[in-house]
């Protein structure tokens, strides 16, 4: 890999480079901090871009640059204070009149971009009530802002949420059964199957032209939001994948993991069950800050909605697992059938507390 420094030098930075070294370890793109030597400029975060996974890099940044500045521009017309900690800012490269947010080096086929630091801010790693309704709070501000955007975004990952095209890669993936697992799990596959008109629901909504697609950010974990040192929220962070969806992509998502008693993979289905506490306080913060601009048909699915995601999980790791295990990585043979079983107990436990569910949502849309 070429000096880091040299890639820092390709954007339109303030002061002289100190240091890079790593940040972090997720585990899509590699990511970076970048420390300057003087007190008045700022430090950075550099980013190696996986453009194995997000194939189009110039798309990827037009959708962010586009979301960022549409949150500006709203920011500063509340006459909010502290905007620069509040919305992610990418610099772009170096030249005069150069607007691009992405350098690509051609000798090592990648892609890099580089955000301003937001200092004093931390992530929030343990999912609780209180950082589940900070969470809702903050995805849904965050679709709230974004309702009115005039740019149109691309879809990066095309068709990441759609369940009906999940279904039909299971049934290639049966047909095909490349890896000869098939006779072994007829009995999951047909139950998996009994629940596929039920849960493809949210595309015949669409398709009706009851359900609208709006920009979501499609990857709502804990902790891709940024708080301050006293726990405010400053705002949501790691964007590639935000893109035209559904809500219920960013609702469904995050209850799929938080409020999960158990593990993804976990091998004592005895653990896994639906945890209505952060159900109801993530619930809590969502409605309260996106209430405004949801649908009646939005709202009463949204039990649905957290339904969706461990069932879609279910035909994902089970494709793959027919597949022989090639998109998932796996740490033994039987592993994708593990995380298929977790999320088929998951999905029913969700399943049992739809009632409960209701009740809360009109308990909540009341107060309002």
């Amino acid at each position: 890999m070429k000096d880091l420094k040299n890639i820092v030098a390709q954007f339109a930075t303030q002061g002289t480079v100190a240091e890079v070294k790593p940040l972090g370890s997720g585990l899509i793109n590699d990511t970076y901090i970048v420390r300057t030597n003087e007190t008045d400029a700022p430090d950075y975060v550099m980013q190696r871009v996986n453009h194995h996974i997000f194939t189009n890099v110039e798309g990827l940044q037009n959708n962010i640059e586009a979301v960022t500045a549409h949150i500006r521009a709203k920011l500063e017309a509340e006459g909010a204070d502290d905007i620069d900690r509040k919305v992610l800012h990418f610099v772009p490269l170096a030249g005069e009149g150069e607007q691009k947010t992405y350098y690509y080096d051609a000798e090592e086929d990648s892609y890099w971009r580089l955000m301003t630091y937001i200092p004093d801010s931390y992530t929030l790693e343990r999912v609780t009530p209180e950082s589940a309704r900070s969470a809702g709070v903050a995805f849904g501000r965050f679709q709230s802002m974004l309702v009115d955007i005039k740019e149109e975004l691309i879809e990066v990952i095309p068709d990441f949420h759609n369940i009906e095209f999940r279904l039909r890669q299971l049934r290639e993936a049966v047909a095909n059964d490349a890896a000869g697992r098939v006779e072994g799990v007829r009995d999951l596959i047909a139950e998996t199957e009994s629940f596929a008109e039920e849960m493809s629901l949210s595309e015949r909504l669409y398709r009706e032209g009851v359900l609208p697609k709006r920009i979501c950010h499609c990857d709502t974990k804990v902790n891709n939001m940024l708080v301050d040192d006293k726990g405010e929220i400053l705002c949501v962070i790691d964007l590639d994948t935000v893109m035209p969806s559904f809500i219920f992509s960013d609702f469904g998502d995050f209850l799929r993991t938080a409020a999960n008693n158990g593990d993804e993979d976990d091998r004592d289905l005895d653990r896994v069950s639906f945890n209505m506490e952060i159900f109801t306080a993530f619930t809590e913060g969502y409605l309260a800050s996106a209430g405004s601009f949801l649908t009646p048909v939005e709202i009463e699915n949204l039990p649905y909605a957290a339904m969706l995601f461990p069932y879609m999980q279910v035909v994902r790791f089970l494709a793959d697992y027919l597949n022989g295990d090639t998109y998932f990585k796996t740490q033994y043979p039987e592993h994708n059938l593990v995380r298929t079983l977790a999320q088929m107990k998951l999905f029913k436990s969700v399943k049992e507390h739809v009632p409960a569910m209701r009740e809360v949502i009109a308990r909540l849309t009341a107060a309002q």
